[in-house]
């Protein structure tokens, strides 16, 4: 068989319902590659993330066209291909990629997490999908909201496994002795949090205090901040800023893709364009 692969909207992130596919179809002695205009395919599997994201709008030739993804729907993977270890040489990668748990307990209105996994619970175990390499990316939503999760990260702690929590870690379940097992994490990447209200902005600050007592050191402190009221998101930008995080500012879209303002946008713009974040304030930038 013959198999085409689409990457809607992913291009240079790697896609990770492809890969495993990947992995599963060449095991099964199949031919895949990423599907071109002069290629003829048994069957062509696209996958997209955002609902939003304009679809491909090539002509493949093909006998079957499956699409999957947040994108298009809430379907999953089979068993035996969600639990398959990713091809990594897909997207030349440098660092394993899975999820250990799938879901969250919160049930914040614009995420489509609960709709589409439900509550937490386990997955994977990081051998599942570490396939031998030394650093791994974690896109679990809510790692730290299961046991599980957290006896994986004490693995990981223990075998030195490089690691980027790439969704970020829930700042209210960041308590001294979490603090403590993160101080033994080695950071592929920034430690991510979210502050996407005023409500977040106290936990985060205690959470940054525990993390830097503990002596947790990753490249920088970076929070996603959501972008829907301008005051809201100016306190929480300033407010991080005051206490050397990084922010960076997310514009709110609802479930439909409605798109943000024109002054979300440039909201946006001005926290995330780093060298004008930090010679002008919001005031001089509008």
């Amino acid at each position: 068989m013959n198999i085409g692969l689409v990457d809607v909207d992913g291009h240079n992130y790697p896609n990770l319902a492809l890969m495993k596919l990947s992995a599963w179809h060449k095991n099964c002695g199949h031919s895949v590659e990423f599907a071109n205009m002069f290629g003829q395919y048994d069957v062509l599997y696209a996958s997209k993330i955002f609902s939003w994201s304009a679809d491909d709008e090539y002509c493949y030739a093909t006998r079957d066209t499956k699409r999957g993804g947040t994108g298009y729907n809430f379907n999953t993977l089979p068993d035996e291909i969600e639990h398959a270890c990713p091809d990594y040489e897909l997207y030349h990668c440098t660092s394993a990629y899975g999820f250990l748990t799938r879901g969250c307990p919160n049930k914040c209105s614009w995420c489509f997490v609960p709709d589409k996994e439900g509550d937490i619970r386990p997955h994977a175990e990081i051998d599942e999908f570490l396939d031998g390499m030394k650093s791994a990316v974690l896109m679990d939503n809510n790692v730290l909201a299961s046991d599980h999760g957290i006896k994986q990260i004490e693995q990981i702690a223990r075998r030195g496994i490089r690691v980027d929590f790439n969704q970020g870690l829930d700042a209210r379940l960041i308590d001294a002795p979490i603090a403590k097992l993160l101080s033994r994490v080695k950071w592929l990447a920034p430690l991510r949090m979210a502050c996407d209200s005023l409500a977040m902005l106290p936990r985060v600050k205690s959470a940054v205090k525990l993390l830097r007592a503990a002596g947790v050191t990753p490249q920088r402190y970076f929070c996603y901040v959501l972008v829907t009221d301008i005051d809201s998101a100016l306190v929480r930008v300033e407010s991080l800023r005051a206490i050397n995080v990084d922010p960076f500012a997310q514009a709110f879209r609802d479930k439909k893709g409605t798109p943000p303002t024109r002054e979300q946008k440039d909201f946006c713009r001005w926290v995330n364009h780093k060298a004008i974040f930090k010679s002008i304030m919001w005031e001089q930038y509008v």
